[in-house]
C-alpha cells in the first residue's frame, strides 16, 4: 500500500465492502434462487457486478481528477432530471419503467434494470457541490449578463441565485423523487441540505429550505387526497399516503386477526413480517452468530439480501460482524472528515467528499436503524453490501470520486491523522522515557 496514491485508509474500507459483498450475497442469496438461477449463479452476477465497480472506481480515480470533476459535474442535475422524466413517463421506447410494489423506481431495457434514485444520490451531490463552488467564486457568467439588463438587477443579489442555482432545482428533482419513494427524496433532500450548508454557511436559509419542503409535502399531500376521495383510480402522489400510513400508530396484529378477507390478512401479515423477523434475527445472532448459511429468517424475509442486510449479518456473524461493519462506516466518515479539512483552498472538493462521505456512511446508518426497528425511512439499502448492482456501481463511482480528491490531499490528511491521535504520541513519549531509564540503570 506504500505506492498507493490517494487515501489508504478509504481503499482498505472499500476494498473490504466489495469483498465483504460476494460473501454475504452468497449467505444470503437463497431465497433468490430458482429452478434456472442457483447459487452459484448469483455469486457469479455479484463478482461481475463487482468487478464492474472497481473498474469504474479505477477509471473515476486515475482519469477524473477534481478539475474535470469541478468542470462536468452540473451535468447530474441534467442526468437526474432525464432519468426521472423517463420514469414519470412510464418509459420510452424500448425503455419501460414497470410498477413493482406499488412503485415505480427502475428502469429496464430488457432484462437489464436500473435503479434511477440511486444514480440521482450521486449525481446531485455533485450537483450540489459544483453549484455551491461556482456562488462562492462568483463564476455564474449567463447570471452576470443578465443581470446588467434592464429590470434585472435583482439577479445580482445572492440569495436569488442560490435560489436558482440550488434550491429550486433541489424542490424539483424532490417532487419528481417523491411520486415514487418518499423515503428517497428525504434523503436526497438531506444529504443535499446538509452540502450546501457546508459550503455556503447559511444555516438560516437552510431551515428555510426545509420549511418549505415541508410546505410542498403538504400541499402534494392535498393533491393526493382530492384526488384519492374523487375516485381517481390511480392517484398522483399515492406513496405520500403511503408514508402518512406508516407515521399514524397502527395496529397489524388486531388487523391481521381482524381481517374479513385473504387480501387484507396477507397485507396485514407483511406489514408484521419483515420487522418482526429482522429484530428476531438480530436478537437469535447474539455474539458470534449462528455461522455462514445457517440463517433462517432469510426464509422469512423477501428483501433479506437489500433492506433487511443488516440483520442478516448479525444472525449469521453475531455482534462481532455487526460491529465490524458499522466500524467500517464510522471509519470512512472519520476520514471524511480528514479529507474535507485538507480541501480548506477548494470549496468544490470539500462539499463532494462531505456529501459522497455522508451519502454513503448516512445511508448505512439509516438501514442499520430500520432493521433494528428505530427508524422510520424504508427502502434504503447497506451500501456496497446489499444485493442491487445499480447501487453498487454508484457506490463504487463516489468512492472513485472520494479516492480521486484525496490524492491531491494525501499528505495533509497523513499529517492530520498523526496530529489527531495524541495516545500514540504519549505512549512514543513513554516508550522513550522507559528507554532512557533502563540505559541510565545499566550504567
Amino acid at each position: 500500500m506504500d505506492h498507493v496514491k490517494g487515501d489508504k485508509v478509504v481503499w482498505i474500507i472499500v476494498l473490504l465492502l466489495m469483498l465483504l459483498s460476494v460473501i454475504f450475497i452468497f449467505s444470503s442469496s437463497s431465497r433468490l434462487t430458482t429452478a434456472e438461477v442457483s447459487r452459484l449463479d448469483i455469486v457469479k452476477d455479484q463478482l461481475i457486478v463487482m468487478l464492474i465497480g472497481l473498474g469504474l472506481l479505477l477509471f473515476t480515480y486515475f482519469f477524473l481528477g477534481p478539475e474535470f470533476l469541478r468542470k462536468w459535474s452540473w451535468l447530474g442535475l441534467v442526468l437526474s432530471f432525464c432519468l426521472l422524466l423517463i420514469l414519470d413517463l412510464g418509459g420510452i421506447g424500448p425503455i419501460r419503467a414497470p410498477e413493482i410494489n406499488g412503485a415505480v423506481r427502475f428502469l429496464k431495457i430488457g432484462t437489464k434494470q436500473l435503479h434511477v434514485f440511486e444514480v440521482v444520490k450521486v449525481a446531485m451531490v455533485m450537483y450540489s457541490a459544483w453549484g455551491v463552488d461556482k456562488l462562492k467564486n462568483g463564476e455564474f457568467k449567463l447570471l452576470d449578463k443578465l443581470s446588467g439588463m434592464k429590470n434585472l438587477g435583482w439577479l445580482k443579489k445572492d440569495f436569488v441565485r442560490r435560489m436558482i442555482v440550488l434550491y429550486i432545482p433541489l424542490g424539483l428533482i424532490f417532487v419528481m423523487v417523491m411520486k415514487g419513494s418518499n423515503s428517497a427524496a428525504a434523503f436526497i433532500a438531506g444529504i443535499m441540505a446538509c452540502t450546501m450548508v457546508v459550503g455556503t454557511g447559511e444555516w438560516k436559509e437552510a431551515g428555510l429550505l426545509v420549511s418549505g419542503l415541508l410546505v410542498v409535502v403538504l400541499c402534494l399531500f392535498g393533491i393526493y387526497k382530492i384526488s384519492a376521495n374523487a375516485g381517481v383510480e390511480k392517484p398522483p402522489f399515492k406513496r405520500i399516503g403511503t408514508a402518512i400510513s406508516r407515521l399514524t400508530p397502527h395496529n397489524y396484529e388486531k388487523e391481521f386477526l381482524l381481517a374479513g378477507d385473504a387480501a387484507s390478512r396477507q397485507e396485514a401479515l407483511d406489514k408484521l413480517r419483515q420487522p418482526y423477523s429482522a429484530r428476531i434475527a438480530i436478537h437469535q445472532g447474539k455474539g458470534l452468530g449462528k455461522g455462514p448459511g445457517q440463517s433462517t429468517q432469510r426464509y422469512v424475509v423477501p428483501d433479506m439480501s437489500e433492506d433487511y442486510m443488516f440483520s442478516f449479518i448479525v444472525e449469521e456473524y453475531g455482534l462481532i460482524g455487526g460491529l465490524i461493519v458499522m466500524i467500517l462506516y464510522i471509519s470512512l466518515l472519520a476520514r471524511g472528515v480528514l479529507i474535507v479539512k485538507s480541501c480548506r483552498n477548494n470549496i468544490f472538493a470539500q462539499c463532494a467528499v462531505f456529501g459522497l462521505v455522508l451519502l454513503i456512511s448516512g445511508q448505512a446508518f439509516m438501514h442499520i436503524l430500520v432493521n433494528c426497528d428505530l427508524g422510520l425511512l424504508t427502502g434504503q439499502t447497506l451500501p456496497m453490501l446489499s444485493h442491487g448492482a445499480s447501487a453498487f456501481i454508484c457506490f463504487s463511482i463516489a468512492f472513485g470520486i472520494i479516492l480521486s480528491i484525496s490524492r491531491t490531499s494525501a499528505k495533509k490528511v497523513d499529517q492530520m491523522t498523526k496530529n489527531a491521535d495524541p495516545l500514540v504520541n504519549l505512549i512514543s513519549d513513554l516508550e522513550d522515557q522507559l528507554l532512557e531509564k533502563d540505559e541510565y540503570n545499566a550504567i
